[in-house]
């Protein structure tokens, strides 16, 4: 039976960065979405096929959802690009770490085999680095919308007691984001790793099927929890204040 691991794998080393099993995975997605977006900007035609219909239907969609939680057009395709990104990128990282290969093909690192390809979102550091790059640019989208120091103010205010009290809150809760949003999707994603890995151990052939059907469900919800957090974030940094 595959060897669990907490924490991702080492590979190799690229002179002092350390490649690890969810990193390699996470560069080929990065690759694969690269490719698809070449193939979608040189494939796209006035009277659109089926495949740039679905391309377009999801567009319209997710748009109309994103301007339903701002109440803005304009600043619903403002953040789209983010919202998407965010979205697509933990999607497809979720649904290739259940693809035929991940988890059944080994590599051997400093005289131990490991497995070759990992999850990304089964990697804590991944996650917490999503995590940081939603908080932060809520904040700086923040900032460039309603101004950086009237943004600020909300975590330090100085001129009223409450006020004060409220903005360490507010400081925490930012704090408390990253550490929500990394941990729910490292936990999810890792948990149904190794559920499938002692699930084809114990009974290899039809039993899995379910439970793939399932991770395949926790990976779409679960990119699409983080990509609303994202988005309701962002709308609650660049509202302004009502007195």
């Amino acid at each position: 039976m595959e060897e669990i691991s907490l924490k991702a794998e080492e590979l190799f080393r690229l002179g002092e960065l350390k490649v690890t099993n969810s990193l390699f995975l996470s560069v080929i997605v990065f690759l694969i979405l690269f490719a698809f977006s070449l193939l979608i900007k040189f494939r796209i035609k006035k009277v659109p096929g089926a495949f740039q219909a679905v391309v377009e239907l999801g567009i319209e969609k997710l748009l109309g959802l994103m301007e339903t939680v701002l109440n803005s057009k304009r600043k619903a395709e403002r953040y789209f690009p983010l919202i998407a990104v965010v979205f697509i990128f933990i999607l497809t990282s979720n649904l290739l770490g259940i693809f035929p290969g991940v988890g059944s093909l080994f590599y051997k690192s400093n005289e131990k085999w490991v497995s070759l390809f990992r999850p990304p979102s089964a990697d804590l550091n991944f996650t917490i680095a999503l995590a940081l790059v939603s908080v932060i640019a809520s904040n700086i989208l923040g900032m460039t919308t309603v101004g950086v120091f009237k943004h600020l103010a909300k975590y330090i205010n100085f001129k009223d007691p409450v006020k004060f009290f409220i903005g360490i809150l507010e400081l925490l809760s930012e704090f408390a984001k990253i550490i929500s949003l990394s941990f729910r999707l490292f936990g999810n994603i890792f948990a149904g790793e190794v559920l499938l890995t002692i699930i084809f151990f114990l009974l290899p052939y039809f039993a899995p099927l379910p439970f793939l059907f399932l991770e395949i469900f926790v990976g779409i919800v679960q990119a699409f929890i983080f990509a609303m957090i994202t988005l309701i974030s962002i709308a609650l940094h660049t509202s302004q204040e009502e007195h």
